[in-house]
């Protein structure tokens, strides 16, 4: 037997049993990931159920409570006028002011009893969605045209050491939306590549042309200043936004108030991502050309669902370089390129379209 810890889904698709941990406890779902997926489905589905019976059951008794008090509130008016003009006896006027009061108090005494219970259902019912439904990230269009001309690299070759180039002679454009992928083992150059394109590195020979506005997701989210809150390196990044807009572009991406002021070193793994992520595509304009560098490796897989529903609305260019071919799959890619490690008899190593 085996107990593992994993975010891979492939790896996933192969136990016999899933257990997922949450605010609410330890769950057990029988059968590999896809079978985990389905009951989580079927949970969102009932959670979201139960909660709008709960909203509906909290509406409907405010309003029948609101009722009831115009009701009471206009027979004790009629009373009173019946009893200014002397209509009845006092002691019946008296007799029936005390049952006024006394049912008065039993009805609120009801309705806030109903109330409360109502309530709590609707607490209970809103948790559940808060544990089962994942967070959505919201990213505005870019606008890039499918006709622009985003990135082209021509004939470049570059490395991190005299003599040793990783890359020779390498040439690739992207136009438009285009989602591409780069593959190839560990070593080949995939983010040597991606750090030429974000204008990281200098080419030793040929040019890199990047004709829009870019921005580099990296392992290490070396974007943020790990020492500083978010909010301060969503100000940074976007200096045009003033203070009311940085709070309310965090917000989007689930940092609200307190969680937007925490230092980006005391959130987890998922969540600096998640920050990173705010910084780069939480303005009115994002960057048109996205680059990609393995952005899953510290994520659980509810953020990993939440990015790629953000990825999926985004509609500028995606570079990547993933292992995570659900990821991949998820994101849509329109070309994959390999980097070859074939080298020909001028020593050049290029990229193969796949």
């Amino acid at each position: 037997g085996a107990v593992v810890v994993s975010h891979d889904r492939a790896v996933l698709d192969e136990m016999d049993a899933i257990v997922e941990l949450t605010p609410r406890g330890a769950s057990r779902y029988p059968g590999d990931f896809a079978a985990y997926r389905q009951a989580k489905a079927a949970e969102i589905a009932a959670a979201e159920h139960d909660l709008a019976v709960a909203e509906r059951r909290t509406a409907d008794l405010a309003r029948r409570t609101q009722a009831a008090a115009e009701r009471q509130q206009r027979r004790d008016a009629a009373g009173r006028r019946r009893g200014q003009r002397g209509d009845l006896p006092r002691i019946l006027i008296g007799a029936r002011q005390d049952d006024a009061e006394r049912n008065a108090g039993g009805n609120a005494q009801a309705a806030e009893r109903q109330r409360a219970e109502a309530q709590q259902d609707l607490a209970a019912a809103r948790s559940r969605i808060e544990v089962v439904r994942t967070a959505a990230l919201a990213v505005s269009p870019t606008g890039l045209p499918r006709t622009t001309r985003v990135l082209a690299v021509e004939g470049v070759t570059v490395g991190y050491r005299p003599g040793a180039p990783v890359l020779r002679d390498v040439s690739l454009t992207l136009t438009g939306p285009e989602r591409v992928a780069l593959a190839g083992r560990n070593g080949s150059g995939k983010s040597t590549l991606l750090n030429l394109v974000a204008g990281r590195l200098r080419p030793w020979a040929g040019q890199v042309s990047v004709a829009v506005r870019s921005a580099l997701l990296d392992q290490r989210l070396d974007l943020l200043d790990h020492d500083r809150p978010v909010v301060e390196n969503f100000s940074r990044l976007n200096p045009g936004e003033d203070a009311n807009g940085c709070r309310a572009a965090l917000a989007r991406f689930q940092f609200r108030a307190a969680a937007a002021d925490q230092p980006v070193a005391a959130l987890s793994g998922g969540q600096q991502v998640r920050a990173a992520l705010a910084c780069i595509l939480g303005n009115a304009a994002p960057p048109q050309l996205l680059i990609l560098d393995e952005p899953t490796n510290h994520l659980d897989l509810e953020a990993v669902a939440a990015l790629e529903e953000g990825l999926a609305a985004y509609d500028g260019a995606l570079l990547v370089v993933s292992h995570d071919e659900d990821f991949l799959r998820a994101l849509r890619i329109t070309r994959w390129l390999s980097l070859d490690d074939r080298a020909d008899a001028a020593g050049r190593r290029g990229l193969t379209s796949g």
